[in-house]
């Protein structure tokens, strides 16, 4: 009787080597909120954003693009919205400040400059590359943009992960 051998996928003494196909120009951009209210459930909105690959098309977030999104927030949120942002280039958009201006509901703050340890969203974007995309060899863009929409609803899902991001900044949620 002979002992059973393991069964691999490469010769023995050979790197296995994975080919992956795709272009190196497409990749994914997301804008996220978090948002928090005392006494209330702390919540996610994200927005992904998929370079579609034409050299005339933009292959990020433009300042209509947030300003989209912090519509679409207010409505989800039913109040007033102060929002504490990093120094992105865009953020500081003059036409995304004028339309800030124009709406009574929006209160812009800025970080001071290159103070990611002060943003929560950066602990999202640690949890999600540490968690739900580490270790996966994606084939597809859309095979990327499927994992990074599970992960993030996964944290939607998770107060106690959110409310950690925050706590991690130092930061603290004052009542008005």
């Amino acid at each position: 009787m002979t002992p059973p051998q393991a069964k691999t996928w490469s010769q023995r003494g050979r790197t296995p080597v994975v080919r992956v196909r795709g272009r190196s120009r497409r990749r994914i951009s997301i804008a996220a909120l978090t948002c928090y209210k005392p006494g209330h459930r702390s919540r996610l909105i994200y927005r992904p954003r998929r370079d579609d690959g034409s050299r005339d098309g933009r292959k990020s977030f433009s300042w209509r693009d947030y300003r989209d999104l912090l519509t679409v927030a207010h409505q989800q949120l039913g109040g007033p919205i102060v929002l504490v942002w990093d120094n992105l280039n865009v953020h500081k958009a003059a036409d995304l400040q004028e339309g800030a201006a124009a709406r009574g509901w929006l209160t812009i703050y800025y970080l001071p400059p290159y103070a990611p340890d002060l943003n929560p969203v950066e602990g999202i974007w640690s949890l999600l590359r540490r968690g739900w995309l580490s270790n996966v060899a994606f084939s597809t863009p859309e095979h990327l943009v499927q994992r990074i929409r599970r992960g993030l609803r996964h944290i939607q899902y998770r107060s106690d992960l959110k409310d950690g991001c925050l706590a991690e900044t130092g930061l603290t949620i004052m009542p008005a």
